[in-house]
C-alpha cells in the first residue's frame, strides 16, 4: 500500500472539469488519494504539482523535482495532450520525456503510474488529426512501459471514455463522472478496492448526448475554441500565473 502519493502533470492531474461547489478543483488524483487513505490502516499522504496548459517539456523542468524531493512512494504523470495539440507534435520525444519521468521516479525508489487520458477525439474540431495522434502516443506507451515498477492505466483504450456524458462543456476536459472512471481504472491498476459509493458516479443516469455536429454550436467555438487559438497566437497559456494546488504532501482524511 503506498502512503506518500505524488501527481504532477497538467490540467487533466488538477481537476478542471470536476469543480466542487464552493469552486475548488477535485479530479481523478484527489479521488485516488482518498481511495488510497480509505483502504491504507496507516496514514496516506498527498500532493498535486500540475498546472493547466503545460506542455510536457515544462512539467518535467518544473515539478518532477520538486515532487522528487519529498520522496514519494507512488508518482504519477500523464502529460502530453497539450503537445498534441500543436501543429506539430514528435511523438518519439514525448515518450522520451515521459520515460525520463519514469527514471527518475524509479531512480529515488518510488513506484511510478503512467496514465493515458480519455479520448474526446469525435468530439473535438479536427478530432480526427487527434485519434491518430492518440492512437500513436498510446502504442508507444504500451511499448515503453510495461516495465517492472511501472503501472500503465491505458485509459484512451477504454471506450466507456468516449462516451460524451463524461466530459464537460469544452468537449476536451473530464466531468465529474469522468473523472472518477478514471480514479476507478487507477485503483483497480494498482490492486487498492474501489470505494462502493463510486459506483453510482457514472454516465448511466445522464441525458443522451446529442451528435457531435450539434455539439459544435457558433457559442461553442466562441467559448471555447476561439480563445484557445488566441491563446496560442499569443503565446499564452491557461495555466499563466497559476501555483500548484497541493505543492506539499499533505495528509490526506479518508472521511
Amino acid at each position: 500500500m503506498y502512503q506518500r502519493f505524488i501527481a504532477i502533470g497538467d490540467s487533466f492531474t488538477e481537476g478542471v472539469g470536476d469543480e466542487l461547489p464552493d469552486g475548488r478543483l477535485r479530479g481523478w488524483a484527489d479521488l485516488v488519494a482518498l481511495g488510497l487513505a480509505a483502504a491504507s490502516a496507516a496514514p496516506v499522504s498527498y500532493a498535486n504539482l500540475a498546472v493547466r496548459g503545460r506542455l510536457l517539456g515544462p512539467i518535467v523542468a518544473e515539478q518532477l523535482e520538486p515532487a522528487l524531493v519529498q520522496a514519494p512512494d507512488l508518482l504519477s504523470i500523464c502529460g502530453g495532450g497539450n503537445d498534441m495539440m500543436r501543429p506539430r507534435v514528435e511523438i518519439s520525444r514525448v515518450v522520451g520525456l515521459m520515460g525520463e519521468v519514469v527514471d527518475a521516479g524509479l531512480a529515488r525508489g518510488a513506484h511510478v503510474l503512467v496514465l493515458s487520458g480519455g479520448n474526446p477525439s469525435k468530439q473535438l474540431p479536427l478530432g480526427a488529426l487527434m485519434q491518430r495522434r492518440g492512437d500513436q502516443l498510446a502504442e508507444a506507451a504500451r511499448a515503453a512501459f510495461t516495465r517492472p515498477g511501472v503501472t500503465l492505466v491505458d485509459n484512451w483504450a477504454d471506450a466507456r471514455l468516449t462516451d460524451t456524458r463524461y466530459w464537460s462543456a469544452d468537449k476536451l476536459h473530464l466531468n465529474a463522472s469522468g473523472h472518477t472512471l478514471i480514479a476507478s481504472n487507477v485503483l483497480t491498476a494498482l490492486g487498492v478496492p474501489v470505494p462502493a459509493e463510486w459506483s453510482g458516479a457514472d454516465a448511466s443516469g445522464a441525458p443522451t448526448a446529442p451528435p457531435a455536429q450539434r455539439m459544435r454550436t457558433a457559442a461553442y467555438y466562441r467559448g471555447y475554441v476561439l480563445p484557445w487559438i488566441g491563446r496560442r497566437l499569443t503565446g499564452k497559456s491557461s495555466g499563466d500565473g497559476r501555483e500548484p494546488k497541493i505543492p506539499l504532501l499533505t495528509a490526506v482524511d479518508p472521511a
